[in-house]
């Protein structure tokens, strides 16, 4: 399991735990009765405080995401049922954009420019076939 955090971003680390989290369930990566890496592992390995994935691994454990079983480990669960997999990609991709566009704010870009942008950079990734970051300057 791939996590990448910025520890320069405004967003709180275990904020960003949880994100990609939910991002690698709803892509497929993470599915159902996957185990996780221990609380103490997987901080060993973002380098953080054990305390900043328990709390990551509570607020999913509390979302239904996840289930942690005392001497069993911490596992992926199903969606809820009233939620579907499309659904929950949705919401991935909507989290996503609303931090990209408060990102774009706070940096002080207005809506004109960045729609500009966007509009340019999916144009190439249509007529291109191929993801925006291959076009990176």
């Amino acid at each position: 399991m791939q996590i990448k955090l910025d520890f320069r971003s405004k967003m709180p680390i275990y904020v960003q735990i949880i994100d990609q989290i939910k991002h690698l369930i709803a892509s497929g990566v993470l599915e159902p009765d996957v185990q996780l890496p221990t609380i103490r592992e997987m901080a060993a390995d973002l380098d953080v405080n054990f305390t900043t994935v328990a709390r990551a691994y509570r607020l999913l454990d509390e979302e239904g995401l996840i289930s942690t079983q005392h001497g069993r480990g911490t596992y992926i669960l199903p969606l809820p049922v009233d939620q579907t997999a499309s659904e929950f990609r949705r919401d991935d991709l909507e989290r996503l954009t609303r931090y990209f566009l408060n990102e774009t704010a706070r940096l002080g870009y207005g809506p004109e420019e960045v729609a500009e942008i966007v509009k340019d950079t999916l144009y190439l990734w249509e007529t291109e076939g191929t993801p925006p970051a291959e076009h990176a300057d």
